[in-house]
């Protein structure tokens, strides 16, 4: 089995060297072998782990909800079922950022119409508005 360096490692997957560090830290990939250098030895199967992270972040997903993903991706006895809830629940979420944002659209444009954009700030309606 071959090995790469963080800095290959990294770059295979798109990522800076910290946040190979970091996940490494964090437990969601393990920690490598050292050659007598000191450098860091990545198994190629580090690299597919990195992608799964990646794109898990990508989705939206937590780094506590990747390491569940994780822990489900390497138990036997889990089932599709509960990855599926998983990305259900993510998709609640992400569906309740979705009305907020728009909350927060109408808000900004209604406030954003009362403005003339002349005339001091002091007697800005935004300004007002936000006070």
């Amino acid at each position: 089995m071959e090995t790469m360096t963080i800095g290959k490692i990294a770059k295979a997957v798109g990522v800076g060297v910290e946040t190979v560090r970091f996940y490494e830290r964090r437990g969601l990939i393990e920690e490598p072998q050292r050659r007598a250098s000191g450098y860091r030895e990545y198994p190629e199967s580090a690299v597919a782990r990195l992608h799964f992270i990646r794109k898990a972040k990508e989705l939206g997903f937590s780094l506590k909800e990747i390491e569940e993903l994780l822990s489900l991706r390497m138990d036997p006895g889990a089932t599709c079922a509960e990855v599926k809830e998983r990305a259900e629940q993510k998709v609640a979420e992400v569906e309740a950022k979705i009305r907020d944002l728009q909350r927060i659209k109408r808000t900004l444009g209604k406030i954003s119409a009362t403005c003339k954009g002349s005339g001091p700030v002091g007697e800005c309606p935004i300004i007002e508005a936000l006070e």
